[in-house]
Parts: structure tokens; C-alpha cells; sequence
């Protein structure tokens, strides 16, 4: 009997230690195109997100010392199917609590509409610039570190106007993201002045677009605009224009900037290339990041990398204010921790903020790319930076002002 007994205690004993260690860490997923489209503008972002994890992990961990892991799942960027597979495999069987992403809008809609929304998850994207993200019917559950492209869309048509180049040739990939951005492209140029000589919209991934560039360059315009991927049909198109002796100057938005395009497509080729991409403010929290970033052996001013930083970090603060890793509640508490009023937690502050949030004192995140007051859509203000293809790399020229 005395056997059996200790016998008993022994597998309820290791039952319990099972059921702690089940306990013992807390997910935040992370949806990406580490295939696809964006694939070489991927990794840095990812790199992001998981320095935000480190923060919380050195400084004691989340939720009374568990430990924040990130699973990662790859939408490709443009199949959809994928993108709900990924979603659906982090929401019913890696069961994490939140995700950071996806990064391309399409990928976003259909992770949020396919496994997020109705699973109950709120998902953070650090990267979906499309408008169509803030009309989801998406019961608060979803948002984004970065600004609207029709924010990005109007600055870049005043950053046009304002060096002089007032007629172009627009072509967009034809998805949420490339449509999005050159409606707002285009009617903020033609409202200032500017003259869309032809505006085409192309299929992704397709090995020749010379019939849509020979409509293009018809009008004779010098200027193509091109909102597309840099991995995929924008490397290509910018590639079969220069070698169809079409147009002398290329401009790109946030979707192109990445050396892997200039590297491609030549940098003789592509030198003086303008660009915009969502920046980061200048504030205290954005110089911690750097440093912290630059530490970790990644560039900070990688496109998004920052943002996907604020969306991990912000994510693991609302977890501990909503006090379990319960999906319920979260959405509430992720407003809270990123609006005033409340106590400024800057980037890497992990420890503060946990002792502040147990004594009961509200916090206000101010983070790597700027202050992320959500409106009801889930969106926030931003800051557009202008680029351009100096050296054989894409180097910032300073903020687009409004």
C-alpha cells in the first residue's frame, strides 16, 4: 500500500511538472514572407521582433518569469492560402497568444479573416501599409506600428512635385498594397499639378512585362513610378525598362527599398533612384533602438525593422497588463500600454515596466518608430522618409515634411 502510494504521488507529481513546464512560456507568433515577394526585406524585420523577445526574456521574462517565445510562419508575401495556413497554424496549434504581422497587406487580410479574427487573436502588422487594412471588419483585433499608405501615397507625390517632376508613368502590382498606394499616389499628384500619363496595373510574378512598359513609355514621359516588390515583379519591370532604353529616372515606394534591388538590376543602372518608406521620428526611444540593433548585429534602419520591434514589444507589455496569456482582453490592454496618459516606457525598458504595471500605474510606450496612439481603426500617425539609390545602396535623405 505504502508503494502504491508513493507510486501515486510520483505521477501526480509528474503530472504537475508536465503541466508547469506547458505553463512555463508564453507565444507571440510571427507572420512573414520569408518566401516571395519581400523575402530579402524579411529576415531584418524578423530580426526586429525577436530583439524585442530577448528584451523581455534577459529582464526576467513575462507573466511572473515565463519565458515570450516567438514561433514564425512564411505567408509568401502573395498567396493567400498560405497566408491563412500560416495563421492557422499559429492561432489552433501553436495556440500563441498574439502575432506579429503579416507584413504584406493581401497576407494580413487573409491571415486576420481566415484564422485570427474568428480564433480571437489580435495581430500587430509592422509592415501592411494598405487601406484596406483599416476598413476589416475585424472586431479590434487587428493593427499596425506603421502608417497608412495613403499617408506615404501623398507624401510622395509632394516629394515629386517638389524636385520638379511633374509628369510620370505609373505601374502598381495589382494587389490590396500596389492598388492602395497608387490611388493615393495619383490623387494627391494630379490634385497638386502633377500629370499620370498612364497608370497600369501588372500581374506578380510574371518573367516579362515589356508589353505593359511599352504602353508605359508611349507617352513619352521620363519618369515611371513603379509600387511593387523588390523581390518580384518590381526587379523586373525596373530591369526590362533599362534594357528597352524606356524612361531616365525610377522612383519606388516602401515595397522596393532593398539593396537586393540594386544588386539585381545594377547600380550604375539605378543611381539617383527615389524612393519612400515609413521612417522613425526622432525620438529617445528611436536612438535606443539603434543602439540595441546595431549590437545585436543588424541594420536599424532596415525598412520596418523598427516598427516590427514596437509591435513585438507592445504586444508582450498589453500581455502582462492583461495579467495571463489569454487571448480575452488583450485588445484593451494593448490600447492602454500604447496611449498616454501613463509613465513613458521607452524601447528595452522591460523591468520598469513590469514594476510598474504591478504596482497598478498605467504606462505609455513611446517606441522605436514613434508614439503609437491606435485610432478606432487601429491605426496610427507616422513619418515618411525619402531614399535614393546613391553608392550602389539606398541611403536616407531626411524626412518628406508635410
Amino acid at each position: 500500500m505504502m508503494k502504491k502510494n508513493v507510486l501515486s504521488m510520483a505521477v501526480a507529481a509528474s503530472a504537475l511538472a508536465l503541466a508547469g513546464g506547458a505553463q512555463a512560456e508564453v507565444k507571440v507568433g510571427f507572420l512573414g514572407g520569408f518566401t516571395g515577394g519581400i523575402e530579402s526585406l524579411t529576415p531584418p524585420i524578423f530580426e526586429g521582433a525577436q530583439l524585442a523577445v530577448r528584451h523581455v526574456n534577459e529582464q526576467g521574462g513575462i507573466l511572473d518569469g515565463q519565458e515570450l517565445v516567438m514561433p514564425s510562419g512564411d505567408t509568401t508575401c502573395s498567396d493567400a492560402s498560405a497566408a491563412s495556413n500560416a495563421a492557422d497554424r499559429m492561432v489552433n496549434t501553436e495556440q500563441v497568444t498574439a502575432i506579429v504581422g503579416a507584413l504584406c497587406t493581401g497576407a494580413t487580410i487573409a491571415a486576420a479573416n481566415n484564422a485570427a479574427i474568428p480564433g480571437g487573436v489580435v495581430m500587430v502588422s509592422p509592415a501592411s501599409t494598405a487601406p484596406a487594412v483599416s476598413e476589416l471588419d475585424d472586431n479590434d483585433l487587428v493593427y499596425r506600428t506603421v502608417p497608412s499608405d495613403g499617408f506615404q501615397g501623398e507624401m510622395l507625390a509632394k516629394l515629386l512635385l517638389e524636385k520638379g517632376i511633374d509628369e510620370v508613368a505609373v505601374t502598381y502590382v495589382n494587389n490590396d498594397y500596389g492598388r492602395g498606394l497608387a490611388d493615393a499616389f495619383v490623387e494627391a499628384y494630379e490634385a497638386n499639378g502633377g500629370m499620370v500619363a498612364e497608370n497600369l496595373a501588372h500581374e506578380d510574378n510574371r518573367a516579362d512585362y515589356r508589353s505593359e512598359l511599352g504602353s508605359l513609355s508611349a507617352a513619352g514621359v521620363e519618369t515611371l513610378v513603379v509600387l511593387a516588390y523588390a523581390d518580384t515583379s518590381g526587379q523586373t519591370v525596373l530591369r526590362q525598362a533599362y534594357e528597352g532604353g524606356m524612361f531616365t529616372q525610377y522612383v519606388g515606394g516602401d515595397g522596393m527599398v532593398g539593396d537586393s534591388l540594386v544588386e539585381a538590376v545594377g547600380a550604375d543602372v539605378l543611381e539617383g533612384m527615389i524612393a519612400t518608406r515609413p521612417g522613425s521620428p526622432d525620438l529617445p526611444g528611436t536612438e535606443i533602438f539603434n543602439e540595441a540593433a546595431e549590437a545585436a548585429g543588424f541594420d536599424p534602419s532596415a525598412v520596418f525593422a523598427a516598427q516590427a520591434y514596437d509591435a513585438a514589444f507592445l504586444l508582450a507589455l498589453a500581455i502582462e497588463q492583461n495579467g495571463s496569456a489569454e487571448r480575452e482582453g488583450l485588445a484593451e490592454a494593448l490600447r492602454s500600454v500604447a496611449s498616454a496618459p501613463g509613465e513613458v516606457i521607452l524601447p528595452g525598458e522591460w523591468e520598469k515596466a513590469v514594476e510598474l504595471i504591478a504596482a497598478g500605474t498605467e504606462i505609455n510606450y513611446e517606441g522605436a518608430s514613434g508614439r503609437h496612439e491606435f485610432d478606432e481603426n487601429g491605426d496610427v500617425p507616422g513619418v515618411v522618409v525619402e531614399m535614393a539609390v546613391e553608392g550602389g545602396s539606398f541611403t536616407s535623405k531626411g524626412f518628406v515634411d508635410l
